[in-house]
């Protein structure tokens, strides 16, 4: 596994930690785990945009053989 992609999986596992702490000492509505929940969002996606896609043309060019 490549550095890059061992860093993000770690970042994405802290803010996820951060967010379940956050939710049982704020609730789900508070602006905190609003904040948390959305940066969680964004790592995942980044996660998603940058080791996924190759699996995403590899599907689709088989598909179109």
């Amino acid at each position: 596994m490549s550095n890059s992609k061992q860093e993000l999986i770690k970042r994405i596992e802290c803010k996820r930690a951060q967010l379940i702490e956050t939710v049982g000492k704020n609730g789900l509505s508070s602006s905190i785990t609003i904040q948390y929940s959305q940066e969680l969002d964004c790592l995942i996606n980044e996660y998603q945009t940058s080791f996924n896609t190759s699996k995403l043309f590899t599907v689709a060019g088989s598909l179109s053989s």
